[in-house]
This record gives structure tokens, C-alpha cells and sequence, in this order.
């Protein structure tokens, strides 16, 4: 296994211009997918997932042309359901691919097999195959009930009434919305219990409006959405910086010196991009741009208790500055972390223990009291590509600090440490 030894840093400084979001992207690129005419999708990501994305749609025949060098990618929907037809697709541990195209899939005729890695393969489908089901889907498991792999007999959905849990993860409800205005009749769709990750709904809602179709949300506990609507791809299309790798920049400046990332500002529809207000809790100075954030470091942070339910995937970066701020962190509502990636909640507790943290983990919360001076760790990453970047904050404070397999942030920043040495000394 490939290792990294950091050097330990003291500070940050500098800018850095954010690579597209992850959630935008693979979004945008099935949306446009279904959708009438052609679309320039510009800042779209490089990355695994991405890749995975891309290339499930040309192995169905899409018209779909990348240039890696300008970050673009041109693309001529259908106008309705995915191509029809037989196909086996690979989507290796891309969650908001394999969720959306499962439910995507279900459209159109034909059979279609969905895959993903061994990991992939452990993360749940069940409560979105059983969404599925009522609005007139055929999707038999393969190998355990509720898990990829899947064999989609598809012959268009009916519509209807349907419901699912909300409280495992908000990608079940963006498949269904995303499906939903070519079902053959109107689709309501009700959540089981408290949705989690609200701002990614919000996200997908928004991404719908720009490709022309209305949502109607009411309240977060039901969803409504009228038959015969028609995705029509815009002429162009920006893809925000991810806000979620913002995060370790951003953070690193809590810890020491000052940076500004640039493609995510104020108006971001990415929930992450308040990541920077945690940081500004903890006693950061925080600075939202049209089209940056910017944070400084006062010299001294503070433990805070939170709730990031609303930002769960930035919460492992906020574990990971607590191991610098002054008294306990508690970071709370984040079950979804245990069907992430990796078993989020676990592989942070020990990984932090490991540097010497006292650390008690729950259901869905977390509990960090920093130590006093870090302990020399190899940090495991769990092929996970965040734990790998949330993980080189702890440099700052030892040069004995080594990343396991830091190739694994191939999935959303092939890049990052590269970027990150080019800013931090």
C-alpha cells in the first residue's frame, strides 16, 4: 500500500480555485441525459466518479464529449427515458450515480444491470427499490435483498403515490425526483420519518428548475410532481466548486494564516459551503464572496457542540480541527455517516484515537476532547477519499503524520495533496 508522510505545516496561505462539485456534476449530467437539445456542462469534475458517470452513459449510446483539458463536457440528451436496450453498468462506489441511474433506469425499456464495488456493493438500496416498486418498477437484487448488484427489468413507470425513509439518505429522494416528471402520472412522494441532508434536496430542486421543471415541496415531508414536464438542456451550464473539499482549505486556515477558495460563494446551493460558519464559531474570521469563501485564523479555537445534519460530509473535516480547539467537540445527527464510503463514524473515532484523541462515538454523534500534544499515527483512509483529505489537517500540528493509500481522493480530487503542499508550508 502506498503511504504519504506529511511534513508538519504551520500555516496556509494563498488561494485555491475549487475543482466542480461532485453532487453537481453527476446531477447534471443524467439531467441533461433525459433532457431536450444539447448542453455545455463547464467546471464539471475529473474524477472517479465522474469517470463512472460518463462513461455508463456512452456505454448506452449517448452523444457525450468531454475535454478533459477545458473541464467541459457536451451533451445531447434524449428527450425522455435513457436509451433502450441491454446493458451491464459499473459504477465502481459513486453513490448519487448508482441511485439516481437506478431509479433513471426504470424509464426506459430494456434490461439494465447495475453495479458498483465491494463497498458499493455494501451500502443499502432497499428503501429505494421499495419507492420504486408502487410507482411500477421491476428491480430484482442478484445476490442479498437490498443491495447492488441489480437487474432492472424496465418497461417505463406508471407514477403514483409512494414514500420513503428519509433518515438513511437524502440520494434515495433525489433518484425519485429526478425520475419523477416522466412517470405516466403524477408522482407524490411522502418521507418517512426526519430527512437528512435537506440541502442536497434543495440542490437537486434547484438543478431541476434550470433544466425546466418544478417541484413542489412541502415542508420537507412531502413532494409533488406533475406528469408531462420535460427537461430542456440550457445552452450552458457552471458546475460550482465542490464545497465539500473546500473544506479542508478552509479548515487548514482555521488552524493557521489565511486562504480564500474561489467557484463557491454566498449563493452556493451546495449545503457544505457553511462549513466556513462552523469554522467561524470556533473563532475563525469568516468572509463569504460572490464567488469565494475566505477564512483566517484568530490564533485560537474553540470546542463547540453542533448538529450537521445539514453538512454531514464536512463534519469529518470539523473532527478533525477539534483535535487543535480549546475543550470537547460534539458533532451531532450524522447516522448517515455509517452507510457512507466507509463506516464514517467508526473509521474517524479510530483514526483519531490512534492520534491520541479521547473519543466516544454514538448512533449518530461524535464526541472529541483533543489531546495535548498529537501522537505519532498512520492514518488508515479506508479507501475514503475524505478520510485521506480530512485527515492531512493533523499535520499541523506533527511531522509524524502518514496517509494510507492517499491515491483513494482519485474519487473526487485526483490532485489534492499536490494542491494542498502548494499552499500550506
Amino acid at each position: 500500500m502506498d503511504k504519504l508522510k506529511l511534513a508538519k505545516i504551520s500555516e496556509i496561505n494563498g488561494s485555491v480555485e475549487l475543482p466542480g462539485s461532485k453532487s453537481i456534476s453527476n446531477r447534471a449530467l443524467l439531467l441533461s441525459a433525459l433532457a431536450e437539445g444539447t448542453a455545455k456542462l463547464t467546471n464539471l469534475l475529473q474524477s472517479n466518479d465522474v469517470n463512472h458517470m460518463c462513461d455508463a452513459l456512452k456505454e448506452m449510446g449517448m452523444d457525450l464529449v468531454r475535454d478533459l483539458d477545458a473541464k467541459t463536457a457536451t451533451l445531447t440528451g434524449c428527450g425522455g427515458p435513457l436509451p433502450a436496450g441491454d446493458f451491464d453498468l459499473y459504477l465502481e462506489n459513486a453513490g448519487t450515480a448508482v441511485r439516481s441511474m437506478t431509479a433513471a433506469l426504470c424509464l426506459g425499456k430494456g434490461n439494465y444491470r447495475v453495479d458498483g464495488n465491494e463497498r458499493m456493493r455494501e451500502r443499502p438500496i432497499k428503501h429505494l427499490l421499495d419507492a420504486l416498486v408502487p410507482l411500477g418498477a421491476d428491480i430484482k437484487c442478484e445476490i442479498n435483498e437490498g443491495f447492488l448488484p441489480l437487474q432492472i427489468t424496465a418497461n417505463g413507470l406508471k407514477g403514483g403515490n409512494t414514500q420513503v425513509e428519509g433518515g438513511v439518505s437524502s440520494q434515495y429522494l433525489t433518484a425519485l425526483l429526478i425520475t419523477a416528471p416522466y412517470c405516466e402520472e403524477d408522482v407524490n412522494i411522502k418521507i418517512i420519518g426526519e430527512l437528512t441532508s435537506k440541502p442536497y434536496i434543495d440542490m437537486t430542486i434547484n438543478l431541476m428548475q434550470r433544466f425546466g421543471v418544478e417541484v413542489v415541496n412541502n415542508n420537507f415531508e412531502e413532494f409533488s410532481i406533475k406528469a408531462g414536464q420535460k427537461y430542456k438542456n440550457p445552452e450552458t451550464l457552471f458546475v460550482e466548486g465542490d464545497a465539500s473539499t473546500a473544506s479542508y482549505f478552509l479548515g487548514s486556515a482555521a488552524l493557521g494564516g489565511k486562504v480564500r477558495v474561489t467557484g463557491c460563494g454566498k449563493d452556493s446551493i451546495q449545503g457544505e459551503s457553511g462549513f466556513a460558519g462552523v469554522m467561524g464559531k470556533m473563532g475563525a474570521k469568516v468572509e463569504y464572496g460572490e464567488n469565494y469563501i475566505e477564512v483566517e485564523s484568530t490564533g485560537k479555537l474553540k470546542g463547540i457542540d453542533i448538529d450537521m445534519n445539514t453538512m454531514t460530509d464536512t463534519g469529518m473535516t470539523l473532527a478533525v480541527v477539534a483535535m487543535f480547539a480549546e475543550g470537547k467537540t460534539t458533532i451531532r445527527n450524522i447516522y448517515n455517516w455509517r452507510v457512507k464510503e466507509t463506516e464514517r463514524i467508526k473509521a474517524v473515532a479510530t483514526e483519531l484515537t490512534k492520534a491520541g484523541a479521547h473519543v466516544e462515538e454514538g448512533h449518530d454523534y461524535i464526541i472529541i476532547t483533543p489531546p495535548e500534544k498529537l501522537q505519532k499515527a498512520e492514518i488508515e483512509t479506508y479507501d475514503d477519499h475524505r478520510m485521506a483529505m480530512a485527515f492531512s489537517l493533523l499535520s499541523f500540528g506533527s511531522d509524524e503524520i502518514t496517509i494510507l493509500d492517499p491515491g483513494c481522493t482519485r474519487k473526487t480530487f485526483p490532485n489534492y495533496f499536490e494542491v494542498f503542499g502548494s499552499v500550506t508550508k
